[in-house]
C-alpha cells in the first residue's frame, strides 16, 4: 500500500511500536516526523530510518502532555515539509497498581500522556488537514480499550477514551475529509510491557513466567505476542485506506486475546 508523497507524524516514535509503523511508513513513501520526549532518541532512529531512505525522517522533541511543545512540534514539521497528512498518536508509559493504591499524580500523569496528548496533537493537526480537504488520525488504543486488566486503571480509562474521542473526530472531520480510527493490540513485546512483566509478578504474587504465560498470553488462541511489525501493518492499512467509509473504527490485533 503506497503513501507517497504523504507527511506523518507519529508520536513516541524513537523506539517500539512507533519507530516500528515509522520504519514501515517510509518504507511506503511517506515522510515521517519522529516524536518523541527525548530528541536524542528521536534523531537517533531518524537517522536509522534515514539510513535506508534518504530524506525520509525528521526528529522532532515533543512531549505530548505539553501544548506548548506539542504546537511547536507541529509547526516545525510544517515548516520542514509544508504539512501533516497522517498522524498516530503512538505515545504511551505504563503504571499498574491496585485502585485503592494508585496514586492520583500517577493517574493524571497516565491519562496526560495518553489522552490528553491524543487531543493535543489531534487539535494541533487538524487546521492543516482540513486546509488540504484530507488527513488521516490513528490512536494507539489496546486491547484494553475494549476489556480491562487488574492494576490497570488509567490505562484502560485512557485507551477506553480514546474510542470515544476518535468518534468524535469521525464525526467532525468526515465533511472535511479527515478519517479517525483506532488500533487495539494486544500485548506487544516492547520495553514497555517487558517494564510491566516483574511489576504484576509482585501484585499478583506469581512467576514472571506465569505473568507471560496467563495475564499476557493466556487469552490468545496461539500463545504468541503480537509483534511490532503486526501493528505496522495495521498502521499502514488505515492510512492507505482510500476513502472515508473507514472511519470512526477500531481494529483488534490480538492473537485472539480480545475478538470484541
Amino acid at each position: 500500500m503506497p503513501l507517497t508523497n504523504t507527511i506523518s507524524l507519529i508520536t513516541g516514535a524513537a523506539s517500539g511500536i512507533g519507530f516500528g509503523i515509522a520504519r514501515r511508513f517510509a518504507r511506503a513513501g511517506s515522510r515521517v516526523a519522529i516524536a518523541d520526549l527525548r530528541l536524542d532518541a528521536a534523531e537517533a532512529a531518524a537517522a536509522a530510518i534515514n539510513a535506508d531512505h534518504p530524506g525520509a525522517a525528521l526528529a522532532v522533541a515533543m512531549d505530548v502532555s505539553d501544548e506548548a511543545q506539542v504546537n511547536a512540534g507541529v509547526a516545525h514539521v510544517v515548516a520542514a515539509w509544508g504539512g501533516v497528512d497522517i498522524l498516530v498518536s503512538n505515545a504511551g508509559i505504563q503504571i499498574v497498581n491496585p485502585v485503592e493504591a494508585f496514586a492520583f499524580a500517577d493517574w493524571k500523569k497516565m491519562l496526560a500522556i495518553h489522552l490528553d496528548g491524543a487531543f493535543l496533537t489531534s487539535k494541533a493537526v487538524l487546521p492543516h488537514m482540513y486546509a488540504k480537504g484530507a488527513g488521516t488520525i490513528l490512536f494507539m488504543g489496546s486491547v484494553h480499550s475494549k476489556e480491562a486488566s487488574p492494576l490497570k486503571s488509567a490505562y484502560v480509562t485512557a485507551k477506553h477514551g480514546l474510542l470515544g474521542l476518535s468518534r468524535v473526530i469521525a464525526k467532525e472531520g468526515g465533511p472535511r475529509g479527515v478519517r479517525s480510527n483506532v488500533i487495539c493490540p494486544g500485548f506487544v513485546r516492547t520495553p514497555l510491557v517487558d517494564k510491566q512483566i516483574p511489576e504484576q509478578a509482585k501484585e499478583l504474587g506469581i512467576s514472571e513466567a506465569e505473568v507471560v504465560k496467563k495475564v499476557m498470553l493466556g487469552q490468545t488462541v496461539d500463545g504468541e505476542f503480537t509483534t511490532v511489525d503486526d501493528i505496522a501493518e495495521v498502521a499502514l492499512f488505515f492510512a492507505a485506506f482510500p476513502s472515508n467509509a473507514l472511519t470512526g473504527q477500531s481494529l483488534t490485533a490480538s492473537h485472539g486475546w480480545s475478538m470484541t
